[in-house]
């Protein structure tokens, strides 16, 4: 990059983002993932413009791009999250699926990078294994957009709870893997998430409080910036910084049902309620331009070199395999019916390639191929991108034959319709 005058940089910034919005418009109308497309053009743009990068070169960038979209895009997801009674239902399922999948998954490719990569201890292979076990809610939340409502809404909740539960998961068995015995980890876990609820919940009332009287026009990426040093000063203390995100959001977005009784008098409806459309719209737009640079890195990083490597592509097709043979009776078990495209809605991504960066030096594997890691991305985005093609076309043949009926009925409405207005007009001469 030596060399590169600023004005050619910031050239092919605005030009990435112009072509992801394009890219967006493209997924709106087709329903294949711009994540897709956007790794592809990363991808393309090195290979055209011969880019060399090593993993020092591009990990930091990756690192910083991913922590601040996993803030935005968690952010950007409570906010959509209303707590109504009739969500709840939804919501627990979403957690069920999500849990039991990310549990699944894990030790699924636990065993096959045991049995394919050989040599490398149980906890170690665990380690590797949770990130690629989380499905990824920076693909899934952009991508579902034209799914029916309630679709649409189980598939947001059950991307954003397995980010949650499958970063707690990782940081607490890193940072309890020297406790002695199950007991004192599954007390420290319980102590972790019960201080960082609590905490959470503090701060949330103490943010809304400060969110509703501040005065000046410039105060929203102020928020922003408060937000992203509690998560980071949470990681330093080895909190579940991203519960304390999501609880904020969920409390300011149902902000009522927080406020009660005493807390009443605290809360300024007006103040927050117009303060928070700007804030929604801030939201959505810094995470679709993190996001965009995001996969745009990471399409630039990407070496098929190491993809195409037998052991790779047979420990990918055995995952594949698991995954959604698992999600499959699990959504048959549990919705019986109608679980079509969202069983195959299991993309890998922004968190994947987070934690598998974050893995300490004394649990690196030398021969585990990063091909593993690219490979899980692209298969499961092609898996879901063609599920929901297919469940759009699926949905317009339907359409398409529903139609001729809807006509039929209409011209029989009318029919009758006439047949009324003629028998009033005769008895009205009568």
């Amino acid at each position: 990059m030596e060399g590169v005058s600023a004005y050619y940089i910031l050239i092919g910034a605005a030009i990435i983002i112009i072509v992801s919005y394009l890219f967006n418009l493209i997924a709106k109308k087709t329903n294949v993932p711009s994540v897709i497309l956007l790794i592809s053009s990363g991808y393309l743009a090195k290979e055209l413009l011969g880019f060399n990068f090593n993993e020092a070169d591009w990990f930091l960038p990756l690192e910083l791009l991913g922590i601040v979209g996993l803030v935005l895009i968690v952010l950007e997801a409570a906010l959509d999250l209303e707590l109504k009674k009739e969500n709840l239902k939804q919501i627990g399922s979403a957690l069920l699926v999500s849990a039991l999948s990310l549990f699944f998954n894990t030790f699924l490719l636990a065993i096959g990078i045991q049995y394919f990569i050989g040599n490398i201890d149980w906890l170690s292979a665990i380690i590797y294994a949770i990130p690629l076990a989380i499905t990824s809610s920076a693909i899934v939340i952009p991508s579902v957009s034209g799914l029916p409502k309630e679709k649409k809404e189980f598939l947001i909740y059950e991307s954003t709870l397995s980010d949650i539960l499958g970063i707690m998961f990782f940081y607490l068995l890193l940072e309890n893997i020297n406790e002695n015995g199950a007991t004192m980890i599954g007390v420290n876990i319980i102590s972790n998430i019960g201080g960082t609820l609590i905490l959470s919940v503090l701060l949330s009332y103490a943010m809304i409080f400060a969110f509703q009287r501040i005065r000046s026009d410039v105060k929203l990426f102020l928020f922003f910036a408060v937000l992203i040093l509690i998560y980071d000063i949470g990681k330093l203390f080895h909190l579940s910084s991203l519960l304390m995100i999501l609880v904020f959001g969920v409390i300011l977005e149902n902000r009522k049902l927080f406020f009660f009784g005493p807390l009443k008098k605290y809360l300024i409806e007006e103040n927050v309620s117009k303060v928070l459309v700007d804030f929604k719209l801030i939201t959505k737009e810094s995470s679709f331009v993190v996001r965009t640079f995001f996969f745009f890195v990471l399409g630039l990083s990407i070496t098929l070199a190491g993809v195409f490597v037998p052991k790779i592509l047979l420990l990918t097709a055995y995952f594949m395999v698991g995954v959604y043979g698992f999600r499959w009776g699990l959504f048959k078990v549990m919705f019986r019916k109608n679980y079509f495209p969202q069983f195959l809605i299991a993309p890998r991504g922004l968190i994947s390639v987070l934690l598998f960066f974050a893995i300490p030096i004394e649990f690196r594997i030398n021969d585990f191929e990063l091909g593993i890691l690219t490979l899980s991305i692209i298969v499961t985005s092609i898996v879901m991108a063609w599920a929901l093609v297919h469940d759009r076309l699926g949905r317009m043949g339907r359409i398409k034959r529903v139609l001729p009926l809807l006509k039929v009925v209409k011209k029989v409405g009318l029919s009758r319709e006439d047949e009324d207005k003629t028998s009033r007009q005769s008895d009205a001469d009568e």
